[in-house]
């Protein structure tokens, strides 16, 4: 388990400027790129979309909810449509980790670019044969969302729409999802998108729209149950990779080109 305070990485200091926080994350972030050894990428590969999903394995979350969870994100990749849909894209950059009070490297799909057939069947089935982490801690949103922001400044694409997906059926209880959390985010360019499972906390639906989604175009796809998790994913990836017509696409921010560059230049 890689033990990581994300929060007090970013706080470090209130009262220094914009530019020193900006120089601190960018050496966290160095040393977070070691930690994860992810899959080796092209240097700077130009996509359309980063994307990160992020999925609930909480004490709420059981085997057999975890395991609808895996199949029906697998499942949804293995569409037609979504198969389709990707390889109307310049590249779609994906990964998946789980979450509870922590995020654990051995049991996280790093980043695949996908393009063709081949690419997106082969991160489905990636998907499908994920184990669980065994630990089951608390419910840390918050985390979930630094550690998704941290894996797209430290990737090695260039996304024209940067993009954290957080599932999960329960509301963040320990302390670490604040307004700072999402504006860290937003700040960047990056799109909070939700999908809350209803099943035993109340208004957990106006609990994401208040507390988590953030961002460009950001929304919320809601699972009444488990069952309902495979409908509700299809749904929501296909709102996320549907190419957009009526408007230009963001370029990254610039904090993002920085982070990219800083570790090119770290080799």
């Amino acid at each position: 388990m890689i033990a990581m305070d994300l929060k007090a990485i970013w706080e470090m200091s209130a009262e220094v400027s914009l530019r020193k926080k900006i120089g601190r994350s960018i050496a966290a972030i160095g040393a977070i790129v070691v930690l994860l050894q992810t899959e080796p990428t092209q240097a700077e590969t130009p996509v359309a979309i980063e994307l990160v999903l992020a999925i609930d394995i909480s004490r709420s979350v059981d085997d057999v909810e975890y395991d609808l969870q895996v199949m029906g994100i697998a499942g949804a990749f293995r569409n037609p449509e979504i198969i389709d849909l990707i390889g109307q894209h310049n590249g779609v950059a994906v990964m998946l980790f789980q979450w509870d009070t922590d995020v654990d490297k051995q049991h996280m799909i790093p980043w695949h670019l996908l393009r063709e057939p081949a690419s997106v069947l082969s991160f489905a089935d990636k998907v499908a044969a994920l184990e669980r982490d065994s630990n089951r801690n608390f419910t840390g949103i918050g985390k979930a969302i630094d550690f998704g922001v941290y894996l797209i400044a430290a990737n090695e694409f260039s996304g024209r729409l940067l993009k954290i997906d957080i599932s999960g059926d329960g509301r963040d209880n320990i302390g670490s999802l604040t307004p700072a959390t999402r504006q860290r985010a937003g700040a960047l360019g990056i799109a909070i998108n939700g999908l809350p499972i209803l099943i035993d906390t109340f208004n957990l639906d106006e609990y994401y729209r208040e507390k988590v989604i953030l961002g460009p175009d950001a929304f919320l796809e809601i699972a009444i149950d488990y069952d309902d998790f495979a409908r509700a994913f299809l749904r929501k990836l296909r709102r996320e990779i549907t190419p957009s017509i009526s408007r230009s696409e963001p370029e990254p921010g610039d904090w993002i080109q920085k982070a990219h560059g800083n570790r090119k230049h770290a080799r």
